[in-house]
């Protein structure tokens, strides 16, 4: 997508790169709000239905519940699953480039990238804060976590705005693709950290009752 919509890209299109991304960004994080807002509305909804049926979820469940997808992201990440997480195994249609305005595919991509389910899941760190939206039960923190994605996801492609040779565009892709298991290696941990703090919340929430 960084090569697709840059400045050298955008000018062989006669498209305004500042126009197209603007639309990207905004769309990415107005992607995450949406589906990451709807996954803390189900969560609402589960709640409140539970409620009513006289049935009383403990927080330790929830937490145990959370620590158990955290150490299976791991293990997908990994390799060391039987079996594969859901995800399409589809990317942003290109063709797109050539037939619509530059706001219009930049806004599509941007939303499709951002909600995170709509094309390729590429670790399963993105499943398991879906997940965390769900617990939260509610929208808001839902929409704030979305958002959040959504904007980190798309923040890369402003790093193409001064890259208007084709040969600067191809060093920054090296450039990337030389640390992807740096990225991997941080993803890994955020969810390592993340698992032990799950366990801490637990015992803590044992130790209180």
């Amino acid at each position: 997508m960084l090569a697709s919509i840059s400045p050298v890209g955008e000018a062989s299109r006669g498209q305004r790169w500042t126009v197209t991304a603007t639309a990207y960004l905004v769309a990415s994080a107005v992607g995450g709000l949406v589906v990451f807002g709807l996954a803390g509305a189900l969560g609402w909804t589960a709640r409140r239905g539970l409620a009513v049926a006289g049935v009383a979820v403990p927080d330790t469940a929830v937490l145990a519940l959370l620590l158990g997808a955290a150490l299976l992201a791991l293990l997908a990440d990994a390799g060391r699953l039987p079996v594969r997480l859901p995800a399409w195994q589809r990317q942003v249609d290109e063709r797109w480039l050539s037939s619509y305005r530059g706001w219009v595919y930049g806004a599509g991509f941007g939303f499709q990238l951002g909600g995170a389910v709509f094309t390729r899941i590429p670790t399963a760190a993105t499943h398991l804060l879906l997940l965390f939206a769900v617990a939260s039960a509610s929208p808001v923190v839902g929409a704030a976590t979305g958002t959040t994605f959504g904007l980190v996801r798309a923040l890369p492609l402003l790093a193409t705005a001064r890259l208007h040779e084709p040969s600067r565009l191809q060093g920054y892709h090296r450039w990337l693709d030389a640390r992807a298991h740096l990225a991997h290696r941080v993803t890994t941990a955020t969810v390592g950290v993340a698992a032990v703090a799950l366990a801490v919340g637990i015992v803590a929430q044992r130790g209180g009752s």
